[in-house]
């Protein structure tokens, strides 16, 4: 409207009802629920018959931070079908970043700075964000609210460099 492109008389007609709905990883128990339409939907678009979720695939969903939201829960269920060779969506189907999903560890903070042990978590969630974007840096950047200098310089102290390959750290 601001930018003259909609109708303001328009926009007040359609707008009765304005319903805020949360992000997904906000909401992680409607995951399973997501999870069980979105199979059976992409089950019968394909053709493929798919018993469900294995438990483990099941917990790792749930505990994933979802930055694509919605959306990107579908494409990692119709990914699972379409690419999955067993009776069900297992650990193995799913993506890296998804599968590995789980609590922050820290590590014991005896004799350690709060920098070094907060550099674990920070790992993880900088590479789990950069996975599901495809190693997309401005919509990784993006996604947690940081500038894309910050990420780079993030991404270099933490040893994760631009050849998508992760260095490991101890």
């Amino acid at each position: 409207m601001a930018q003259g492109r909609f109708r303001q008389d328009l926009f007040y007609r359609i707008n009765v009802i304005n319903i805020e709905l949360p992000p997904l990883r906000e909401r992680t128990s409607d995951v399973p629920l997501l999870t069980k339409h979105f199979l059976a939907e992409i089950c019968q678009e394909s053709g493929k018959a798919l018993r469900g979720v294995s438990d483990d695939a099941m917990a790792a969903l749930s505990r994933y931070n979802w930055p694509g939201n919605v959306r990107e829960l579908q494409n990692v269920i119709e990914r699972a079908v379409l690419l999955g060779k067993s009776e069900s969506i297992g650990l193995d189907d799913l993506p890296r970043a998804v599968a590995a999903a789980g609590p922050l560890s820290v590590e014991t903070a005896i004799g350690r700075t709060l920098k070094e042990c907060l550099e674990a978590p920070e790992r993880q969630i900088i590479l789990e964000v950069l996975e599901s974007n495809d190693w997309n840096r401005f919509a990784t950047a993006e996604a947690l609210g940081i500038n894309r200098t910050t990420l780079y310089k993030k991404m270099k102290r933490l040893g994760l460099d631009k050849s998508r390959r992760p260095v490991k750290t101890e």
